[in-house]
């Protein structure tokens, strides 16, 4: 079959707001990557605002993902207004679908909106472009005499080692390879997944899926020796959800990898490192661990049930910098209860570890759809919620780059937290610099 997959493009606004390259659609290149295996023609589409029109003219079947809910409206703006003809196969899936399967399904029209993993879901499905039978396809949702249906859950698979590696050679090598994103280097590097799922239950987070699943250190292996054949990578960074989980199947990665002499970077909690794991990424490569601190403030960090506390914060910064590791904190200012005090934990709290921290990047707070805090808008005294009467239907304004949006609590303090976020910007922009900013051009005289 001619197999055709859109995906939306997603930019990453930068502190100082200018477009950068994301990492490639994971999700897409998996799909295309079993459905050649398969013997399928695929072609894969990138779409954006205002430029989503496509003409699919000739595929037999031509699938969809949105990856977020804040790319929901440019994906179905491109499957009402590209180009069909001879009836295709059209799927929809990704993370909101995931959330919202019959919301979904309703609204865009597909014949199919997937849910939870998908490579096997999508290699039955393709079989079906025929027959249009779908009963017996676990993980999907599809209309049944004019209403959703849901079938039983996909299970997951035991192994992902065994699905190939992703279709890159589908993608222009401008996607893939970048030389301003791996810490404070410039080495040529490009990103991969190493894992899939988070099991902790942060209530500001939509991860989907709660088991984790990791790929063996062979098989990472096999992927870091194709992109330095074909791409000469100096460097990659690993951007699972939570890479530092499971000790010993981080170490068979470190154990697989140590001798390609490459940098690289991790995503991680503050809780799940120690010193001897430490050690051992170092010396595989590792240059720099990116950590999800969020907060200071003890009261906040509870309401999240983020379930760390500064001394976890503490530990794990003194550790990696004495293992040689750089150290990026990602935080995010603004969840439901935030006042002057708690941002002032946190700005202190900053201010004891600075000497050890590398790199910071601080984001508000966005009730993202299908986390916690978005499905319980009245215990955040949330605003602006698909469930709430008066919204206007705009999944694009959850978006997580400079939203300054009042999503809960009154304007006092609303006021308040954006007092907070000022002076918390400030602290970071002050000691941590983004090297990427652009120079200012002083004004002639």
């Amino acid at each position: 079959m001619r197999v055709a997959l859109a995906y939306p493009e997603v930019l990453d606004l930068a502190r100082f707001k200018e477009n950068r390259r994301e990492f490639p659609p994971f999700g897409v290149l998996y799909l295309a990557a079993v459905a050649e295996r398969a013997g399928h023609e695929v072609t894969v589409f990138k779409v954006a605002d205002g430029d989503h029109v496509r003409d699919f003219t000739g595929f037999e079947a031509v699938a969809f993902t949105i990856p977020s809910s804040a790319t929901y409206g440019v994906i179905r703006a491109c499957r009402r207004d590209s180009l069909y003809d001879n009836d295709p196969l059209i799927l929809v899936g990704g993370v909101h679908p995931n959330f919202y399967p019959e919301q979904t399904l309703l609204d865009i029209e597909p014949d199919v909106v997937g849910i939870g993993e998908g490579e096997e879901t999508f290699l039955h499905l393709l079989t079906r472009a025929a027959t249009r039978r779908f009963e017996d396809i676990d993980g999907i949702c599809y209309l049944r005499d004019g209403t959703p249906h849901r079938t039983r859950p996909r299970t997951l698979l035991k192994s992902i080692d065994q699905l190939p590696l992703p279709a890159r050679h589908l993608l222009p090598e401008a996607d893939l390879v970048m030389s301003d994103r791996l810490s404070t280097t410039d080495l040529r590097m490009a990103h991969v997944m190493f894992s899939r799922g988070c099991p902790f239950p942060c209530r500001f987070c939509a991860a989907a899926q709660t088991r984790i699943q990791y790929r063996s250190g062979t098989s990472a292996r096999q992927e870091l020796l194709d992109m330095i054949d074909r791409y000469g990578i100096e460097g990659f960074a690993i951007v699972d959800d939570n890479f530092i989980v499971n000790k010993n199947k981080v170490r068979d990665i470190c154990t697989h990898i140590a001798d390609l002499g490459l940098k690289w970077s991790a995503l991680s909690r503050v809780d799940t490192v120690d010193g001897p794991l430490l050690a051992d990424m170092a010396a595989s490569g590792c240059m720099e661990i990116k950590y999800g601190m969020e907060s200071g403030s003890p009261k906040i960090l509870k309401a999240m049930r983020k379930k760390i506390t500064a001394e976890h914060i503490h530990r794990a910064v003194c550790s990696s910098r004495a293992a040689g590791i750089n150290v990026k904190l990602f935080l995010i200012h603004g969840f439901p209860g935030e006042d002057r005090h708690t941002t002032a934990e946190t700005m202190d709290l900053l201010a004891e570890i600075a000497p050890d921290i590398d790199r910071v990047s601080l984001f508000r707070f966005v009730p993202l759809p299908g986390t916690y805090v978005y499905d319980h808008p009245d215990e955040f005294d949330l605003h602006h919620t698909s469930s709430q009467p008066g919204w206007n239907g705009d999944w694009g304004q959850y978006h997580i780059h400079h939203n300054d949006t009042h999503w809960w609590g009154t304007e006092e303090q609303f006021a308040e937290v954006q007092a907070g976020y000022e002076q918390l910007a400030a602290m970071v922009d002050e000691l941590w610099p983004d090297r990427h900013q652009l120079p200012t051009t002083a004004a002639p005289a």
